[in-house]
């Protein structure tokens, strides 16, 4: 039984739908903390086990017969870090057979700005050091998220942000779920590492440019310096904290970081994966 944590989020859901595309409802299994939410997957027969991260007992209680394990990285709590170690824990504990988990694709964590990231490399080192056997999923950044840096008003705005012509190899959502519930379905669980991007690399001139022949209307891309940039996120009203991560992504995307080019989306889809414009098309609703 394949259980999949995070399993109403956006990357979790994906990789269940899929999953149910692929093997019999009876050997999935979704955790979630809120049982509520996961009537729909119920429905079709997955089993539904509750637990919460930061709760040892309930996680040990929800891995019981389970032989493969799906951990979707948290969000940016403080004590993130420790919640993926009381996953990593409860599955050796639980006989876990194979832990596969959610990390990012990025150049050199060594040098990343976004210490948020940096997360992921010791959620994998802790894994590695685990004993257990492993599927490590280094994801680019989602282009699902192009609206949250691009902005609600970008149509009469355009776009301005501290992300100079740095490059992303963005990559829907859906299909890298998708890529990930495929190497799932398989038995394989040999301590591999699966680098998930799109074909090619864009920045932010080629969004603005997507954005613009597909809405009819003129969308430009200004680089903007830091500094500026993090004045107007503070006086929008958001927190230190978040002003630091959302300024430190895009630093990092200028830094390059975000530019790795892989095949192995597409060869885990059985086709190329979504290109920008496509993407976007679908995204922005154009």
């Amino acid at each position: 039984m394949i259980l999949i944590t995070g399993a109403t989020g956006h990357i979790g859901s994906v990789v269940l739908e899929q999953l149910l595309r692929k093997l019999p409802a009876h050997q999935l299994a979704a955790l979630v903390r809120d049982e509520a939410k996961a009537a729909h997957l119920q429905a079709q027969g997955v089993t539904i086990r509750v637990g919460d991260y930061r709760d040892s007992a309930s996680l040990e209680q929800a891995m019981q017969g389970i032989s493969k394990v799906l951990l979707v990285s948290g969000g940016g709590d403080e004590d993130g870090l420790q919640q993926h170690y009381n996953v990593i824990d409860a599955a050796k504990k639980a006989g876990v057979g194979c832990l596969a988990y959610t990390s990012r694709a990025l150049q050199d964590p060594a040098t990343l700005t976004n210490q948020l990231m940096v997360r992921h490399f010791q959620t994998e080192d802790y894994i590695r050091a685990s004993g257990l056997s492993y599927l490590l999923f280094r994801n680019i950044l989602y282009m699902d998220t192009l609206p949250q840096f691009v902005g609600p008003q970008v149509f009469d705005k355009s776009i301005q942000l501290p992300a100079g012509q740095g490059r992303v190899s963005f990559a829907l959502r859906r299909d890298m779920g998708e890529a990930i519930a495929n190497v799932l379905a398989d038995d394989a669980c040999q301590n591999r590492i699966f680098t998930f991007t799109g074909a090619a690399t864009y920045s932010f001139t080629d969004v603005a440019q997507a954005l613009s022949e597909l809405s009819g209307r003129p969308v430009e891309y200004t680089p903007i310096e830091e500094q500026e940039f993090m004045a107007r996120l503070r006086a929008q009203g958001l927190p230190e904290v978040a002003v630091e991560r959302i300024t430190g992504f895009l630093t990092d995307i200028k830094n390059g970081q975000e530019s790795t080019v892989t095949t192995e989306l597409a060869d885990w889809l059985g086709r190329p994966p979504t290109p920008l414009k496509e993407g976007v098309k679908e995204i922005f609703k154009l």
